[in-house]
């Protein structure tokens, strides 16, 4: 199969492309650990994502993340699943881009819209229109995420389908 040499996967993308169900699939498939930044922030902080941005707010989330990034980064043989604006900082990006490889995970706004539900957990949808801030948030992030090592449109596939065209991709660049 893989050997990886124990370089980290790193998954990154918006919201609700399947970051942590892929990820927790793509460790089992490849035998990785799984870790799931925004879980570690809350095991850490004692606080939902939405608690610690309506309490601390986003600038206070983003040096969590940080931290985060730079300690997930130290370790190997793990599927890393990002939060959707964790890559958006260049320095976490390269701390993540140089434990492993970097993937992309996509999805057009509709799905994005239907698999976020009322959006009450997503703090970065805000009030009001949730398809336009999704487009803005996207096309913020765009360039962040064009900077990945491979990119996966997860709308139209299961989260099987993913992990194992992820495994494909990965074999083809000989990971």
């Amino acid at each position: 199969m893989l050997s990886g040499n124990g370089r980290n996967v790193v998954l990154c993308g918006f919201m609700a492309t399947g970051k942590t169900s892929v990820g927790k699939r793509l460790a089992s498939l490849l035998g990785y650990e799984f870790l799931d930044m925004d879980a570690i922030i809350e095991a850490e902080t004692g606080m939902s994502i939405p608690q610690i941005f309506s309490s601390q707010g986003e600038p206070a989330f983003r040096a969590l993340e940080c931290r985060v990034a730079e300690q997930v980064a130290l370790r190997s043989g793990c599927v890393i699943a990002t939060g959707g604006g964790t890559v958006v900082n260049r320095q976490n990006l390269d701390n993540l881009r140089r434990s492993g490889i970097v993937i992309a995970l996509t999805a057009d706004p509709e799905a994005i819209l239907s698999r976020t539900g009322s959006g009450e957990n997503r703090p970065m949808l805000g009030e009001g229109d949730r398809i336009q801030r999704i487009r803005f948030l996207m096309e913020q992030r765009s360039a962040a995420y064009a900077m990945s090592d491979i990119s996966v449109d997860t709308s139209p596939h299961s989260i099987e389908d993913v992990a194992e065209i992820i495994v494909s991709r990965l074999q083809e660049i000989g990971f």
